[in-house]
């Protein structure tokens, strides 16, 4: 309300916390600020409060779990608290504990379904967002246990035909495996939990309800079991269904312990409740000795307000036309395979950067994941996403996700060129007025020139990438915005021929600005790197300047400013042979390490290959990256566990390694590695869409001479492109318009 502005918030504040004796809050947050530069907005509003809820979690789980760590927790909590393992983290002065370690999950789900569920390393079954979860162990007669979130030995597979998340779990004498997947009925979709268990002796499947998920607690206050002893009710809102009655059952609340604990002393009931909120209840079904029993468990996740129908398109569907990889590289090929599931499944209808720590939009990443969808072939997918941001939009021309990240109109408009572009299209009608206004916003938030300060002319101090540090004029920033303003002035020319002029005569004041800017910089660190900012010394913030080079290519592939910002980075950034983001991350990021690798590959620099090992390697089981990760455990310590971002780097790696364009024409096979060229093997890759049209790339090996034959076939949009092959190891050929193919000998043969 007006009137609340004109009270004296500020010295309340300060009175009270000075008459209770605390620090005066308003000064300590006045200090806060004063490590960065001043800024209209200071901290957006978005991530405030995503930080609140994440942390307001992480307080719960710092007043339950510590306290009963007899209970059977999620992974993450089991290797983290044990102060054994590399996972552990010490606690006395930590107010919230939260997963830093294990940040490792795998959707589940169906194209164009929105709701995602989420497995974690060890087979535990979140169904909803932010909800319970579903656990599975044995329990034998004479009181052995398998629990897969503290067994020594575990493995998890991906299933990719319909896209499964399959976990197996051995003890001893012990098998228990699980399979979770998404299934499309009348009804709506439902999630299939599937076990096999196994045991020698007389014992028990268990079926765990459990009031956590990977990020911590979540509130069960009542489970219901049906008198036919075959289906939960869970807070009087999800069912589980059983497959068979369960033999036993039992449940707990918070006062009484784990369920876990009571399972052989407790009397046999159908309900509980906790006003707690920590019910936990265990349906218990009978093993016999050496033969396995398999059960099915069915929730259905739609949910009931939306009355949507049942999907209608399978994976084979959502898969028509893409860009077909093939290569002799087992893992290469499966994560690119992966990797296009990911795409699908997070684009619903807006894109997602992952299913559930960051299940909502950003322009930034919509930007990176709509490009890899377009590269892929998937361009209604891609469009469909797109024609969504003219309604994020401010009146003023701002591409608005959350405040103080200027960056959000240069990838909007970037990403709405690189479509009309790529599919040889004007801007759509319903386009035009946001890319008119999105360009005026750009000229319009940009600093007088005239100062002659080292930010003149640059766009003001913002929030930008959050992972680059306190608000700060970032180059970041500035090369999307003048990606903006090219973008702009080019998909204006189809309906605004003055505005594009304008948006073209900007665009190159905002080059000269930030040349300009930089010319200082270098001169201020006696080389030509490029930091996060112009008052910035050189650290991990610099990988943000980086995207001049890719993917904007504003300036050449040996600018001598982007190859020295890359190798401070190489020098001083890298933990083992990943790029270690310092700053909030404190993790191996696998998107940001392959932006590294673009740049090297467009630099012919052979170690681009050597950072996409690295990337592999990091790698789940299921073939996800979450988006930073541990130097020790290998898990995730930051953001989502399943980053959508990484997946789509992953794709636009391998799409570059077989076809770029670069200044006009068009590059082929110069980030093939040489060991996929094995006598016999298949190696082709496409119909890829490029600005000159799709095409579809064939490697053949000659068994006999060291040669080989690159072969291409394109649907140009117009003339045919000139094409350089350039495949390493092999002589470098530039081609006539009218060849579709050319024979290679090795360097230095004739």
């Amino acid at each position: 309300m007006p009137w609340m502005k004109w009270l004296p918030w500020r010295f309340l504040i300060r009175r009270v916390a000075r008459s209770h004796g605390f620090l005066d809050p308003m000064a300590v947050v006045s200090r806060l600020h004063s490590f960065a530069q001043p800024s209209e907005v200071r901290e957006p509003v978005e991530l405030i409060r995503a930080g609140v809820v994440f942390h307001a979690r992480g307080l719960i789980n710092s007043r339950v779990i510590q306290h009963n760590q007899d209970w059977v927790w999620p992974y993450w909590v089991e290797r983290q608290f044990d102060p054994k393992d590399d996972a552990f983290v010490p606690r006395a002065f930590s107010i919230t504990h939260v997963n830093l370690t294990h940040r490792n999950w795998t959707a589940i789900g169906l194209p164009d379904v929105s709701e995602l569920p989420i497995v974690d390393p060890r087979g535990l079954l979140t169904p909803f967002l932010d909800s319970w979860s579903l656990d599975c162990w044995i329990l034998t007669a004479d009181g052995q246990s398998l629990l897969p979130s503290r067994a020594l030995i575990s493995s998890q597979r991906l299933e990719n035909d319909c896209l499964a998340v399959i976990t197996e779990t051995h003890e001893e004498n012990l098998y228990l495996k699980t399979h979770a997947s998404v299934q499309a009925v009348e009804s709506g979709p439902i999630c299939n939990l599937r076990i096999q268990a196994h045991a020698d002796k007389a014992a028990w499947a268990v079926l765990a309800l459990r009031p956590y998920n990977p990020e911590g607690i979540s509130f069960i206050h009542t489970a219901l079991l049906s008198t036919e002893r075959n289906r939960w009710t869970i807070d009087g809102k999800h069912t589980v269904e059983f497959s068979a009655t369960a033999d036993r059952h039992h449940v707990s609340d918070y006062r009484s312990g784990d369920v876990y604990i009571h399972l052989r002393d407790l009397a046999d009931n159908l309900s509980g409740e906790c006003d707690v909120g920590m019910v936990t209840a265990a349906a218990m079904f009978k093993l016999e000795p050496n033969q396995t029993r398999e059960l099915l468990f069915k929730i259905l996740i739609e949910d009931e307000a939306k009355k949507s129908p049942a999907p209608t398109i399978s994976w084979e569907q959502s898969l028509q036309g893409h860009c077909r990889l093939q290569i002799p590289d087992r893992c290469f090929q499966s994560l690119y395979d992966v990797a296009l599931q990911t795409l699908i499944l997070h684009s619903p209808e807006d894109v997602y950067p992952g299913p559930y720590t960051y299940k909502r939009f950003w322009f930034r990443d919509a930007a990176f994941i709509i490009h890899g969808l377009l590269c892929a072939g998937l361009i209604q997918r891609a469009e469909r996403a797109l024609d969504r941001f003219p309604s994020r939009q401010a009146p003023n021309g701002y591409f608005h996700s959350q405040e103080g990240e200027w960056d959000s109109n240069g990838e909007a408009l970037w990403i709405m060129r690189r479509f009309c572009e790529l599919t040889d299209r004007p801007p759509k009608p319903g386009w035009q007025n946001p890319i008119r206004r999105g360009g005026h916003w750009i000229k319009n938030k940009r600093l007088s020139a005239e100062s002659g300060v080292p930010h003149a002319g640059l766009l003001p101090a913002g929030f930008s990438a959050e992972h680059l540090g306190p608000n700060d004029y970032y180059y970041w920033d500035d090369f999307w915005g003048i990606a903006g303003l090219q973008s702009a002035a080019c998909l204006a020319g189809f309906f605004d021929e003055a505005a594009g002029e304008t948006f073209n005569r900007e665009a190159k004041a905002f080059t000269e600005a930030v040349d300009q800017s930089l010319t200082g910089v270098a001169d201020r660190l006696g080389r030509p790197a490029m930091p996060a900012s112009p008052y910035r010394r050189l650290d991990a913030g610099a990988i943000g300047s980086l995207a001049v080079g890719y993917p904007l290519q504003q300036c050449a592939p040996d600018d001598a400013r982007l190859l020295d910002t890359v190798k401070f980075l190489l020098d001083h950034c890298f933990v083992n042979g990943g790029f270690f983001q310092d700053m909030i991350h404190s993790g191996i990021n696998a998107y940001l390490t392959l932006h590294v690798a673009q740049v090297l590959l467009r630099a012919d620099d052979p170690r681009y290959l050597e950072l996409m090992d690295t990337v592999a390697a990091l790698a789940s089981p299921t073939g996800q990256w979450p988006e930073a990760i541990h130097p020790r455990t290998g898990g995730g310590c930051m953001g989502d566990g399943q980053h959508v971002w990484a997946a789509a780097e992953w794709v636009l790696m391998l799409r570059n390694c077989f076809v770029r364009e670069e200044s006009g024409r068009l590059i082929l096979c110069q980030g093939v590695a040489r060991r996929w060229l094995q006598s016999g093997a298949e190696i082709s890759f496409g119909p890829a869409p490029t600005t000159f049209g799709a095409v579809s790339v064939n490697i053949e090996v000659n068994e006999t001479e060291p040669r080989v034959r690159v072969t291409w076939q394109g649907e140009w949009h117009a003339e045919a492109p000139d094409i350089e092959v350039r495949l390493p190891g092999f002589k470098t050929v530039v081609c006539t318009p009218r060849q579709q193919s050319v024979e290679l000998p090795l360097e230095g043969s004739e």
